[in-house]
Order: structure tokens, then sequence, then C-alpha cells
């Protein structure tokens, strides 16, 4: 079943754009796939996996598609989706990208509707990560992102919402939405929702053969750049993230290990955007990255500067808690401390752990214990889990 979940892992958010391209319809493009990987559970594990495993599940889900169409053809509309989909015609490419899941990335993020529901929806549908997953990601409970997964999928079937990349004076309120889906696929791939895997490598290069993408499609746009930038610089840490199947925390990683290329290239985009003067977001997020990346070690990083960052950016409350961290580390843990126990993110593990860290270095252990018994709680990736168990067992007392 690995080789299983290692196509759906990089092979879902293709199929379901190129059978929306085929389809016309996001909601029988995303059955179909499914469908598709259904068929693949019962037949891969006694039959090997094909010699063209992506080739398979597209083929598999085309077919599936005109099965139902043909069941369910009473009406003009489906009749004519089945011919669409028999005849598979050339469609002419509207944009600058020659790319279906770029195509179905716009789409999902169409200003008909609500940010959160295209960020969700894309989430879905482009990267193939479960619901459960996005509702971590949202901090909302799963059953909530579910209801708005669907909702969205109705309103882009209600409004008829075009499969295409916009045009070039539609493209700026659109932007927004993009730039946090493909943010928010880095994030996931940093730190999984659930699994076994400490990482998802592909996930994160998904996250930045997109923002290469956005890069190319609008060049002098520069939180494009900030956000490719913000990716690298989190890709340059795998190497020593992970060290012999073991999470490494960012304060305990050997630096020399991170990848000189990719940090190498994420600074000279950090540059590159503090000379355009005009900072957004993204931009600001990876200048933080780049301190990091300047930095021998976490006790020689440059918090002072980090914080200043951190001051520039919108005051959420993942913002807080980031910055409630470099103060600590600035003004020490009593300070870092009162700023976090303001924050109000008690469905986040991250927000525990990091309350629990700081309770550590002010010797209370008993509250500390407890507030990585809350992490977690909170938590289902049994990489994260270990290194909580790893921080909870060096408690004293």
């Amino acid at each position: 079943m690995s080789a299983l979940e290692e196509v759906f892992r990089a092979e879902h958010g293709r199929a379901v754009a190129v059978l929306t391209r085929q389809l016309g319809s996001l909601d029988l493009a995303e059955e179909a796939v499914a469908e598709a990987f259904a068929v693949a559970a019962a037949t891969w594990p006694t039959r090997g996996v094909p010699p063209s495993p992506a080739g398979w599940v597209v083929t598999t889900a085309r077919n599936r598609a005109i099965d139902r169409l043909r069941r369910d053809a009473v009406g003009t509309a489906k009749t004519a989706q089945l011919a669409l989909l028999q005849a598979q015609p050339e469609l002419v490419d509207v944009g600058a990208v020659r790319d279906d899941q770029f195509r179905l990335l716009f789409t999902c993020c169409h200003p008909a509707l609500a940010p959160e529901a295209r960020v969700a929806l894309t989430l879905r549908m482009v990267a193939g990560l479960s619901t459960a997953a996005i509702a971590r990601a949202f901090l909302v409970p799963e059953a909530t992102m579910a209801a708005r997964i669907t909702r969205a999928k109705k309103k882009i079937a209600a409004a008829r919402i075009p499969y295409r990349v916009p045009e070039a004076v539609d493209l700026p309120a659109r932007l927004g939405s993009v730039l946090a889906v493909v943010a928010l696929v880095g994030t996931e791939a940093h730190s999984p929702a659930g699994g076994d895997e400490p990482t998802r490598d592909d996930l994160l290069e998904e996250a930045v053969r997109l923002a290469r993408l956005l890069v190319e499609l609008l060049p002098d746009e520069p939180e494009t750049r900030g956000l490719l930038a913000l990716l690298l610089l989190t890709a340059s840490r795998r190497p020593a993230r992970v060290v012999d199947g073991v999470l490494v925390p960012l304060d305990a990683q050997d630096r020399t290990r991170w990848s000189r290329v990719h940090r190498e290239e994420g600074q000279e985009l950090v540059r590159t955007c503090l000379r355009t003067g005009r900072p957004g977001p993204f931009q600001v997020q990876a200048a933080i990255a780049a301190v990091h990346a300047d930095a021998p070690t976490w006790a020689d990083t440059d918090w002072a500067q980090v914080v200043a960052l951190y001051d520039q950016l919108p005051a959420t409350p993942v913002v807080a808690l980031n910055r409630a961290v470099a103060v600590a580390e600035l003004d020490g843990p009593s300070v870092g401390l009162a700023l976090v126990d303001r924050i109000g993110l008690d469905r986040s593990p991250v927000f525990h752990a990091v309350r629990a860290d700081l309770l550590r270095r002010l010797d209370r252990p008993a509250e500390a214990a407890a507030a990585y018994a809350a992490a977690l709680d909170r938590t289902s990736n049994a990489a994260e889990r270990a290194d909580l168990e790893w921080r909870r067992s060096r408690l004293s007392g």
C-alpha cells in the first residue's frame, strides 16, 4: 500500500486537474479520481503497480467518468459532458501558463468564493491534502472544514466559474489566495498533520514548483519571490530536520547539514525583494528565515532583528506565538511565557509545545508535563509525538 500512497500524494492533484479540464466538472473529476484510487487499492496489491501509475490513474478515472455519464446521460448537460470527454478536444489555453494544476489553482481561488473556502478547496483539490490536514492548518474541527469544502464546490458549479488562468488585469485580486494556498502546502509539508513521516518532501517540492510558476507568471510581483524564497529557505533545512528517522527541532539542528543550494537561492531572492522596496507578508517571513539561515547556531541568531521583523507582520495568533518565542530568546523565558499565555491557540499542538518548553526552562516541571500532554493530545503525527515524548522525558521531578 505504500506504493499506492506515494502515487496518491504525487498524482492526485494532477489527475483531478486533468479530469476537470476534460470533464468541465470539478465534482465529477474528484469522484472519478477517487474511484480510480479505490480500484488501485483493490487490484495493485495482487497485480502489482502498473508501469506508468500516473497514466493508469488518469485513464482509469476517465473510464469511470465515461461509465457514470453513460448511466446518468438523461439530460442534455450529461450528454454534452459525455461527448466532451469522449472527443477529448484540445482546449485553447487562456493565460500565460500551460499547466492543468495551475488552471485549477486559479479556479479554486476565484473571488466569488470566500477567502477561507478558496484556500481550503485548493488544498483539497490541487494538493490532495486530507480534510483533517486542512482542518489542522486552519485550526478548526474536521467537520467544519468538510462542510466548507462542500459549499465551495457547490458555489463553483452554481456560479459556473471558468476553468482557466485569469487575464493579467484579474490577477491581483486572485493572487493573495493563491499565495496563501501555496504557503499552506509548504506548511503541511514541513509539519504533516498525521502519519508516520516527519516531513513531506513531495509536498514541499510541489509548493516550490507552484511558487516558481507564480514567479514566472508575475515576474514583477515581489510577494511571489518572497514566497519562493521562504519555501526554499524552509527546504534548505530538510537534511538536518530529520536524522536517522528522528525529528530534530530548529534549535538543535546541525546547520552545516543545511542545503547550501537552497539556502543561497533563497537568500538571493530575499535580497532581490529588499531592493524593490515594496515589502509584504511573505517577503517579511522570508527575511526572518534568512536571519536564521545567516546564523551558524540557534544561540547566534539575531533575535532583536527577528522580533523587529515579526512586528511588521499582521498580528495574528500564529505570528504572536512565533514572536513570543523570539522574545523569550531575547528577554528570557518568563517574558516569553507571559506573551504566550495571552494567545488563544488551544487547538494548536505547537502552542502547547512552546508553552511546555518555556515552563521547562523556568524549572516548573509539573506544569511543563501538563503542557506537553496537551500538545500530544492535539497531534497525530508519529514523528512529532516522538519528539514531544522525548522532551517530556527530560523533565525532572
